[in-house]
């Protein structure tokens, strides 16, 4: 079981090393799951192995909705050249089959130049969501088509005040984990998640669990546009049973 943070440069990507993350994602914090500039993704890599962090993870993403296939599988490899260990990509809008046929050529392209990069396609959970493919329901089968490492299960809006809890119960998601495993893939959950949240989660069995607002410090920004603290992300790390 490992926490993700998402970070918004090297400053909080240090910080959440320190603080016990095994993973650093970087992002902007405006979206989902909010694509960050190349450069930004280098420059996180390049602090946290100067800072003797080199087994912390860099993941990143490459937007929520792929508007174009190709464009798609550039911007995957692009962030996989910038250092991005493990690389998240979402498929929201597409039906089933569209999602199938995407994900497919983003995973063969990436791994066609870096066959050890991990990735994961990301599934959104919200109700308004669900009128393109069922997350929970047609995730696994979908993963194991494509060849993925593993999937996300996210929220889309993260500006109404609700995150995955709202979505489905902890029991629910014991049973996706379940079938997650039993086709070799990784479970990632993310959401909105809070402190408070975590061991229930935990106990469901997840791989990985991504945070952003619950990692920052209360009074610098609203929310996921807080700052990102060490101690804070030991508080999280604590929970991990």
């Amino acid at each position: 079981m490992r926490l993700l943070v998402s970070v918004r440069g090297s400053v909080e990507a240090l910080a959440a090393a320190k603080g016990g993350a095994h993973i650093a994602d970087v992002e902007y914090p405006a979206s989902a799951l909010g694509t960050p500039y190349p450069l930004n993704i280098a420059t996180v890599r390049g602090r946290l192995t100067r800072a003797r962090f080199k087994r912390v993870l860099v993941s990143t993403n490459i937007g929520e909705i792929p508007h174009e296939r190709a464009n798609a599988c550039q911007a995957a490899l692009g962030v996989a050249t910038a250092g991005a260990d493990l690389i998240k990509f979402g498929l929201g809008e597409l039906p089933l089959d569209a999602a199938v046929y995407q994900g497919r050529e983003i995973v063969r392209t990436v791994r066609r130049w870096f066959p050890r990069r991990k990735l994961y396609p990301a599934f959104f959970i919200d109700d308004n969501m669900q009128r393109f493919f069922n997350a929970l329901g047609d995730s696994p089968h979908l993963v194991r088509d494509i060849a993925a490492d593993g999937a996300l299960i996210d929220t889309f809006n993260k500006s109404i005040g609700k995150g995955l809890l709202d979505y489905c119960g902890a029991k629910e998601i014991k049973y996706w984990v379940g079938r997650m495993h039993r086709v070799g893939k990784e479970a990632w959950i993310a959401g909105s998640i809070q402190k408070d949240e975590l061991p229930a989660l935990w106990g469901a069995g997840v791989d990985v669990i991504c945070v952003r607002g619950a990692a920052c410090r209360p009074g610098k920004g609203a929310g996921r546009f807080g700052e990102v603290t060490a101690a804070i992300v030991s508080e999280l790390v604590a929970t991990i049973p």
